[in-house]
């Protein structure tokens, strides 16, 4: 796998303009997006036994390893050259000391912040699809 997927929720307004940031941002083409009201349901269990894919960002990396939160977000802006002094910034020794914290806070005032809307799956040809 050469991309990093990033599990996101299509329902929030604020994800969904992250991404769409973040998406032009990435010159590369380094990160598929994947909202998560597309996984199956089968995963969602499985994943959902550890933590609830519609409360953080979750991250598949291209090296195989699962990152949610905090260190998700992390990684992303690492791996964008444009966020790439931001990315730095937080993995200095402190700052996961404020950054979960504040990720949590964010995460679970979304939806009171900004609403909440509803999905609709994307066309052919439309938003991300693996292998393009």
């Amino acid at each position: 796998m050469d991309k990093h997927i990033v599990f996101y929720d299509a329902e929030c307004p604020l994800c969904r303009t992250v991404k769409f940031v973040l998406k032009k941002l990435d010159s590369r083409n380094a990160i598929y997006w994947y909202p998560v009201q597309e996984v199956r349901e089968s995963i969602k269990e499985r994943v959902d036994h550890h933590k609830n894919m519609l409360d953080e960002i979750y991250m598949y990396t291209n090296d195989k390893k699962v990152l949610t939160g905090y260190a998700a977000v992390r990684r992303i802006l690492s791996v964008l050259p444009a966020t790439q002094p931001i990315a730095v910034l937080l993995y200095l020794p402190f700052a996961k000391n404020f950054g979960d914290p504040v990720y949590r806070y964010i995460s679970t005032h979304r939806y009171q912040w900004f609403g909440r809307v509803p999905y609709q799956r994307a066309g052919i040809g439309e938003g991300d699809r693996m292998g393009k």
